[in-house]
């Protein structure tokens, strides 16, 4: 079996659901590109626990963790399968990493799982497993939390670390016009680093990137990526999927890690 590569996907607002754009384009053509997986693990920013906890739901349901958006947001339903069978291999060899995890039978699918999945596979018929993310984890944890589901990828899962490669939630709130110059200077630096597989600089990214406090004046919607890039045995060839800056701030890039496609994506009409 082909070894999967993992993916970093920028979820961005959960309104994303309804206006797909450049991004959402883009995720839908990855989807054609890379074929169906025998499931996915996604590691998302929006379930966070004091350990490791791993959804092993036969049919999650789809979880509305936001307030305040169109009522049509809260209609939508992401109904994909999971898995039971893949979430006791995912504590299995988050096990053998030295990773305690317990099974939540009970875990819907958060936004930061559904909303990228609808574009990704939207027929929702891939089995999803979502694992939490801990409390509290720096770079080197996240990335540590990443190596140890690499094996799935050589089963046939595909790995998704769902984030948002810059999120500062108070500029989003307060609204803007024009597209912020941080967002991108900060976007291409990461982007730098992720071409050259300069691991040890994405892991101290917050550290060192220009703008890093203002795009992540909190660190979860980051750490998702290094999940992402300590799966990804290699990483190199990758492919950026530049889904523009949204609201002004919300950088919408992605990665494939570990395999080059060139993908034909046009902008969908919300």
């Amino acid at each position: 079996m082909t070894t999967l590569p993992t993916l970093f996907i920028s979820h961005g607002a959960p309104t994303f659901a309804l206006e797909p754009g450049l991004a959402g384009a883009q995720l839908r053509a990855l989807g054609e590109a890379l074929g169906k997986p025998r499931a996915i693990v996604v590691v998302s920013p929006h379930w966070m626990t004091r350990g490791v906890e791993v959804g092993a739901a036969a049919q999650p349901e789809t979880v509305h963790d936001f307030g305040g958006f169109s009522p049509a947001l809260y209609q939508m339903r992401y109904p994909a399968p999971g898995a039971p069978e893949v979430a006791h291999r995912v504590a299995a060899v988050l096990g053998d990493a030295g990773i305690e995890a317990s099974l939540a039978e009970r875990q819907g699918l958060d936004h930061g799982a559904w909303v990228p999945l609808l574009h990704l596979y939207p027929d929702a018929d891939v089995p999803v497993i979502q694992v939490s993310l801990p409390a509290g984890l720096d770079g080197n944890e996240a990335y540590a939390l990443g190596a140890a589901l690499a094996p799935l990828a050589e089963e046939g899962v595909l790995v998704i670390g769902s984030g948002s490669l810059t999120h500062n939630l108070y500029e989003f709130r307060a609204g803007t016009a024009s597209e912020a110059a941080y967002a991108r200077e900060f976007s291409l630096w990461i982007r730098q680093r992720v071409l050259s597989d300069d691991r040890e600089g994405l892991i101290h990214a917050l550290e060192r990137a220009p703008h890093a406090q203002r795009a992540h004046p909190t660190a979860e919607h980051f750490l998702p990526l290094l999940v992402a890039l300590g799966a990804a045995r290699h990483t190199l060839p990758a492919t950026v999927l530049d889904g523009g800056i949204r609201h002004g701030v919300l950088a919408m890039e992605s990665y494939v890690l570990g395999r080059e496609l060139v993908l034909e994506a046009s902008e969908a009409i919300a």
